[in-house]
C-alpha cells in the first residue's frame, strides 16, 4: 500500500446483505482497501458515495427501486468524483454499452476469482478501465454499431500526433507518461486529448479507449490474457 495515499476507499451497492457481508469480510482482510459503507438500493448508493467520498464504488445493476444504471447516471450527474465498478449477476449484454455510458469505469461478473475483483479494484482505482472478456465483446459489437461512418471520418481527421496520443491512451497511459513518451509537456498532451476527443465524437477517455479498440489503433485488443480491457484516464 501506498502510506501516502493511503487504502482504498471501497463502497458496496448490492441489495443482497449476504452478498455485501461476503465482500466486505474478503476486501476487509486486504491491506491497500478499506471497505467504508454499504448500501442496498440505487438512492442510497448516491448519497452515500456523496457523504463517504469513497475511491471505488462496487455497484450492482439490478436492485430495487433506484437500479445501478440509474445510480450511476445519478452519481455522473452530480460530478461524484468515485470511480464505479459495476459488479453484477445480470449476464444480458445489452447491459453493458449503457452502463459505460452512464460512467462505469469497469464491468464484471459477480463468478469473477476473487483475487481477480481485488486486482481490478485496484486496477480501476489506478486509472484503468476494465472489462470481463464477454462484457468487453458486447462494447465491440454494439459500441458504435450505428454511427460507424461518422467514427471513420473522426479517425481521419486527427492529426499524427493526436492519433499517437490515442494509442498511448488505449494502452492505459495517463498524460504524465504520455508526455513522457512523446518528449512534450503534459500540458500540450492535455490539449492533444480534448481535440481528438471532439474529433472522434466521444465524452471522455473510456470512450476514446473503446474507439481505439473497435478500431485496432495500436494494435489493442478487447480480451488480453488476464481477461480484460483497460485504459487509464
Amino acid at each position: 500500500m501506498n502510506a501516502a495515499r493511503g487504502p482504498i476507499r471501497v463502497l458496496i451497492a448490492d441489495d443482497h446483505p449476504v452478498v455485501r457481508q461476503g465482500l466486505r469480510t474478503f476486501l476487509g482482510i486486504q491491506d491497500d482497501i478499506e471497505v467504508v459503507g454499504e448500501a442496498g438500493d440505487g438512492t442510497s448508493a448516491v448519497t452515500l458515495a456523496e457523504s463517504l467520498e469513497p475511491d471505488i464504488v462496487l455497484m450492482d445493476l439490478k436492485m430495487p427501486g433506484a437500479d445501478g444504471l440509474t445510480a450511476l447516471a445519478e452519481l455522473k450527474a452530480r460530478g461524484v468524483a468515485a470511480r464505479v465498478l459495476v459488479l453484477t449477476s445480470v449476464t444480458e449484454r445489452g447491459h453493458v454499452l449503457p452502463a459505460v455510458q452512464a460512467g462505469a469505469a469497469g464491468y464484471l461478473y459477480k463468478d469473477v476469482d476473487p483475487q481477480a475483483l481485488v486486482q481490478a479494484i485496484r486496477a480501476v482505482h489506478d486509472g484503468h478501465v476494465l472489462f470481463a472478456p464477454d462484457a468487453a465483446e458486447a462494447m465491440l459489437r454494439n459500441g458504435t454499431a450505428g454511427d460507424a461512418g461518422r467514427d471513420d471520418r473522426g479517425l481521419a481527421a486527427l492529426t499524427e500526433r493526436e492519433r499517437e496520443v490515442l494509442v498511448h491512451i488505449a494502452r492505459g497511459r495517463s498524460n504524465r507518461e504520455i508526455a513522457r513518451a512523446l518528449v512534450v509537456s503534459e500540458k500540450t498532451v492535455k490539449t492533444h486529448v480534448s481535440n481528438l476527443l471532439m474529433k472522434l465524437g466521444v465524452q471522455d477517455r473510456t470512450q476514446a479507449a473503446l474507439y481505439a479498440v473497435r478500431h485496432g489503433v495500436g494494435n489493442t485488443s478487447a480480451a488480453g490474457e488476464t481477461g480484460k480491457t483497460t485504459a487509464r484516464g
